[in-house]
């Protein structure tokens, strides 16, 4: 089959949820035999859209890429300010597609070979509801062969009247999870489209392969860990005031960060910044954690967390985050906290009870083998792709 797929980004280099979830599925039907072709934009940064990959079409592990220019970068002041007023106040309908205008990443150019490629392929998949690229490009396919996966979470943008026109418009949704499934669709009607729960596939690693990087982790001691992009948003101050503000009650436990650090963490011996490490030492760190911590509100699934469970380490999670509490539910894998001193009491547990945390370790490793292994994910895709014409 001819698959083409809408993303904001793509790249090696771009490790943004949405897009690496794209990536991990086109590089995987492209080893399955389909021809893969994604429709993206130049931008490598998703704060200002700046036009940093050459224009053009190159290919990336089989999978064929054609990047477009964005026609302006982002103001982030300016767009949040407008975000800012537009949820909170009456507008119109041209207020909203402003409010897209200015989201971002703008490329008519993406939106008139998305138009003009219409019947070279089998299918479109558009990945994230939320940008330019998915509004318009929705609306630039004349026939019902869109497939939308919406990586969405509980936020403002939801309730803009615009976004009907993007849920409208697939004939298939593929969901990350049960809690994302039942979020949209207390605001959305899918009645006689296609939809599966899917999410993404996490492999399970060979402990060997942790071996060069374990001295570096053995050495901090015992420690908590954050992955991810380091920044308030992902609700990383949070989580550092929280675990500074109850430091006396774990006297040699340390918050370590891994990630590409995009705000300033205080100077504290019991604070470590550990950079932007490969994939496999990612691993390693993950194993030797007490657990691993996700202070944000706001995802739809969380790989960071699937591979964590993946390494048999439990996670902590931001109970808003309602798909984050439902790994810990389902999975039986992790416990969750509302507020500082439900992170207190929760990372009292896993430090103290060495039992509860083999027990939570077992029960997410084999929640993974059951619901996010990639031969599971990619029969989800098959059967997407033979029942959706």
């Amino acid at each position: 089959m001819k698959i083409a797929f809408v993303i904001q980004r793509y790249g090696r280099e771009v490790m943004g949820g949405s897009e690496l979830h794209c990536r991990m599925i086109a590089e995987r039907l492209v080893r399955a035999g389909h021809d893969c072709t994604v429709y993206t934009t130049a931008a490598k940064d998703y704060v200002t859209w700046k036009n940093e990959y050459p224009e053009g079409e190159f290919i990336l592990d089989g999978v064929v890429i054609r990047r477009h220019k964005v026609r302006k970068p982002r103001d982030i002041n300016a767009f949040n300010a407008f975000s800012d007023w537009i949820f909170h106040h009456p507008h119109s309908a041209e207020d909203e597609r402003r409010w897209m205008e200015e989201q971002g990443p703008a490329s008519p150019d993406l939106v008139e070979a998305v138009a003009a490629d219409e019947e070279k392929h089998d299918h479109w998949v558009f990945f994230t509801y939320l940008y330019y690229n998915t509004y318009w490009g929705l609306r630039a396919l004349k026939a019902k062969k869109a497939i939308l996966v919406p990586t969405a979470h509980d936020e403002p943008a939801l309730r803009l009247d615009l976004m009907k026109e993007v849920f409208e418009r697939p004939a298939a949704f593929m969901f990350n999870t049960p809690a994302e499934r039942a979020m949209l669709g207390a605001r959305f009607d899918f009645s006689g489209k296609y939809e599966d729960i899917v999410g993404v596939g996490v492999d399970e690693p060979d402990p060997s392969s942790f071996a060069p990087y374990l001295p570096r982790y053995k050495a901090l001691g015992p420690y908590i860990l954050y992955a991810g992009r380091i920044e308030p948003g992902k609700g990383c101050r949070e989580l550092v005031d929280h675990f500074l503000r109850f430091s006396g009650r774990f006297p040699r436990l340390r918050l370590g960060f891994i990630g590409k650090l995009l705000m300033k963490l205080p100077e504290h011996p019991r604070l470590h910044y550990l950079g932007f490490v490969p994939a496999e030492e990612k691993n390693a760190a993950m194993s030797r954690a007490v657990a691993t911590v996700h202070p944000s509100r706001y995802e739809s699934l969380c790989m960071a967390a699937l591979e964590s469970l993946a390494v048999r380490t439990p996670i902590l999670v931001q109970e808003a985050a309602e798909p984050l509490k439902e790994h810990c539910l389902r999975g039986q894998a992790g416990l969750y906290y509302g507020n500082a001193a439900e992170f207190a009491e929760a990372l009292e547990l896993l430090v103290a009870d060495r039992r509860l945390r083999a027990v939570l370790a077992e029960n997410g490793a084999a929640y993974v083998r059951r619901d996010y292994t990639w031969p599971r994910i990619m029969d989800k895709y098959d059967i997407l792709f033979r029942s959706v014409t």
